[in-house]
């Protein structure tokens, strides 16, 4: 099985050393939500965006969050559904519940939803993330029904943790497709 993956940038979008850039380079059967504003998100735009694109999903889908994307994708399950997601794999979330974690403007991103997901998912943490300590990430997978995986210290798992291609990530995402199967 190769599902569609849909790419799922937080803020201020992915830029052309994340990874998510070189994965959408590299798998054809990827799309990138795109958002009006990448640097002063707001929660009912954003959704309505992510809404829209994955209303037009008709084939078996992953989602691929990453940062603050991983808070819209949970807000996004808790009020909607579409037989065609089948997956998700949620890298390091931002904790915006945490004042110590995330500026002040994303605040309305909060409380992230805790209900579990209706299908497999991951979510990817690290040691060292500035915008959520590993044992919240923990805490969330649990909620969420996720596999949890410490992918030890990469930082945010952005453009400034050098990933490219992020290979490690790839493995990662064939283990859930498998799950998934």
């Amino acid at each position: 099985m190769t599902p569609h993956l849909l790419i799922i940038p937080g803020l201020g979008d992915s830029g052309e050393k994340h990874w998510q850039s070189f994965w959408l380079q590299k798998f054809t059967n990827s799309t990138k939500v795109i958002q009006d504003n990448w640097d002063e998100p707001q929660l009912a735009e954003w959704l309505e965006r992510l809404s829209k694109t994955i209303q037009q999903i008709d084939e078996p889908t992953i989602l691929v969050a990453h940062s603050l994307a991983v808070s819209l994708v949970m807000h996004w399950i808790s009020q909607n559904n579409n037989p065609n997601i089948i997956g998700a794999m949620l890298v390091a979330p931002a904790d915006v519940d945490s004042p110590a974690h995330t500026p002040d403007f994303l605040r309305h991103f909060s409380p992230i939803p805790t209900q579990a997901l209706p299908f497999p998912s991951m979510v990817i943490g690290t040691e060292n993330d500035t915008y959520m300590s590993l044992e919240r990430a923990k805490e969330l997978a649990a909620y969420w029904g996720s596999d949890f995986i410490n992918v030890g210290q990469k930082g945010h798992i952005n453009s400034d943790s050098n990933l490219e291609y992020w290979e490690e990530g790839q493995n990662y995402l064939q283990q859930l497709i498998a799950k998934i199967a």
